[in-house]
């Protein structure tokens, strides 16, 4: 009888303890997090580094893509190697941003990735050159654009030999795309090149989606990429990414000064850096718009000078040119302009707030182009005393006085605090 009740208690502790693990795998599963989700929770927007490396710890192109899941648009950041700092949290030194992936690793790169753009980057994307060339065979190549037929000796006696044209290409050929460098090529253009290779790789994941999400097929691919997430997390980014509109994807670059620093030639961002964080934010608004008022084609803007002083036009123009296309500069009819205005001949709110919105000027009135225009000019810029060489000095130029009384300048800061004047620009690609 003693030994029934006490297989009997014994059972009750079993049974209770299978209850008690059962119940704390269950709370487990409900914790955890699924960080793509996270991601989205309180943001349209996901995104992730993606770097091409050479497989020994050198950045040969880094991109920060940004996917908008509701509209499934997409941009691209291209972050030049050469781009200059004094990078005090990881190098402690005036520097290439590149050298921090390859003293520091991936996650330290993201983080001043992350902040030279002002945006949170939570994944990464590592590709060798070598798996990136087998990604490339297992998508059934990367369609690109070789101007003109490559065919050159490079160091150690490597033969470069590419077709020109519209093409696609195999997983050698788009290494040879990646890494060739012909003598009167400039790095910008080699970063150019590379960039178009992680834009044509987006592009295949899109036109392969169903071969790559397949569930069998999938590990083969992930086995070629090395993230900062994993199995079904790392699955469910490759199902964002992979489902970006790549007709729509646009892409963009930063600009600055070239100076030569400890014999290194580095490119220090216009602003110290607020010109290229004011683009990314544009762009992220851009693509998450429902609207449909992402651009076909970039804007067309002519630029003019309605000061007396010398060089503003031109400036504005380096200023504006990586976002828009700068048909002609020059003066005005008259230099006496008090506020800068924008004139609209396309007649779209949307596409002059666009404008209007960069460069914080809200003065803007609507004229059709005339003949001798001929239609080539979306928005005439007229730079006015107001423009201090980055915005319009209040946010909106011409203002009420209900809204100078309030203090509103539209752009979240108080009026009059954008940056200080412009100093002396030069091109740097």
């Amino acid at each position: 009888m003693n030994v029934s009740r006490e297989r009997v208690s014994a059972i009750f502790i079993i049974f209770i303890l299978l209850i008690m693990i059962v119940a704390g795998v269950m709370i487990g599963l409900s914790l955890r997090t699924d960080p793509v989700a996270e991601a989205l929770k309180n943001n349209q927007v996901v995104t992730t580094l993606v770097v091409l490396n050479d497989g020994s710890g050198n950045a040969l192109a880094t991109d920060v893509f940004v996917y908008a899941s509701n509209t499934q648009r997409g941009v691209l950041f291209d972050i030049l190697g050469n781009t200059g700092q004094i990078y005090k949290k990881s190098l402690g030194r005036v520097d290439r941003i590149d050298a921090i992936y390859r003293e520091k690793g991936v996650d330290v790169y993201r983080e001043e990735i992350s902040a030279l753009l002002d945006l949170p980057i939570p994944f990464t994307l590592e590709i060798t050159l070598d798996d990136f060339g087998r990604l490339t065979d297992l998508l059934g190549g990367l369609k690109v654009f070789v101007p003109s037929p490559v065919d050159y000796e490079g160091d150690g006696g490597v033969r470069w030999l590419l077709p020109s044209g519209a093409v696609t290409l195999d997983g050698d050929k788009i290494q040879t795309y990646v890494r060739y460098l012909l003598p009167e090529e400039t790095d910008a253009e080699q970063e150019d090149r590379r960039q178009n290779a992680v834009s044509a790789f987006l592009g295949a994941l899109k036109d392969n989606r169903g071969v790559v999400l397949d569930k069998k097929n999938f590990p083969v691919f992930a086995g070629m990429m090395t993230a900062n997430i994993g199995g079904d997390n790392l699955y469910r980014l490759m199902e964002l990414i992979s489902a970006v509109d790549s007709e729509s994807l646009m892409s963009q670059s930063i600009t600055g000064t070239l100076r030569v620093v400890d014999g290194k030639t580095l490119l220090f961002p216009f602003f110290d850096g607020q010109l290229i964080k004011d683009e990314v934010k544009q762009k992220t608004l851009m693509i998450v718009s429902s609207d449909g008022q992402i651009p076909a084609r970039a804007y067309v803007v002519e630029i003019l000078n309605g000061t007396t002083k010398q060089g503003l036009a031109h400036n504005a123009m380096i200023l504006l040119q990586s976002s828009f296309k700068i048909l002609q500069t020059g003066n005005a009819s008259r230099n006496d302009y008090e506020h800068t205005e924008i004139i609209d001949h396309l007649g779209s709110d949307v596409a002059a707030r666009s404008l209007g919105d960069f460069i914080r000027c809200y003065n803007i009135t609507e004229e059709p182009s005339d003949a001798e225009r001929s239609g080539d000019v979306d928005f005439t810029l007229i730079l006015g005393a107001d423009w201090d060489g980055r915005y319009v000095r209040g946010g909106y130029g011409k203002k009420t006085e209900e809204e100078l009384s309030a203090g509103q300048d539209g752009s979240g800061a108080a009026a009059g605090s954008g940056p200080e004047k412009a100093p002396e620009m030069l091109p740097a690609r």
